[in-house]
């Protein structure tokens, strides 16, 4: 099946699910910005894992992953885990619970420190879009 597919003013790429209910080039006078650069494509150009979606780029008639967005993309992810993972350390360690044990916690907290040091140099130093998704799967 076709899609449509258009590069975005913020850098992003549109991608546009005909229903067949109207002919393709009506469709594209009425959803594609005037000026746009759009292309008409076959389903196989789009990327089948979404993962890194804010970070395609319409190149030509097909789309690829940019890898700096890709990375910042990651970070992000990683940032929101790793606070996932402090959060009830750092309420404890915050609330200063008598009779917790707040040197478990401390140790809890470095410990995820280094995972995701080790994570963020990981995503760093990634080449591909694969790797960069890798680092962020890695525990």
């Amino acid at each position: 099946m076709t899609k449509i597919i258009y590069q975005l003013e913020n850098g992003g790429v549109a991608v546009v699910h005909p229903t067949g209910e109207v002919d393709i080039d009506t469709l594209v006078d009425t959803v594609v910005p005037d000026g746009a650069d759009y292309e008409i494509v076959e389903d196989s150009v789009i990327p089948a894992d979404n993962t890194f979606r804010n970070a395609w780029r319409k190149d030509g008639s097909t789309i690829v992953e940019n890898l700096e967005a890709a990375k910042e993309i990651a970070h992000d992810k990683r940032r929101v885990a790793r606070e996932k993972e402090f959060k009830p350390h750092d309420e404890l360690i915050m609330k200063q619970i008598p009779g917790a044990d707040n040197d478990a916690a401390e140790a809890s907290r470095a410990a995820i420190r280094i995972k995701y040091a080790t994570m963020q140099t990981a995503i760093d130093a990634a080449t591909t879009t694969a790797a960069i998704k890798s680092a962020l799967e890695a525990e």
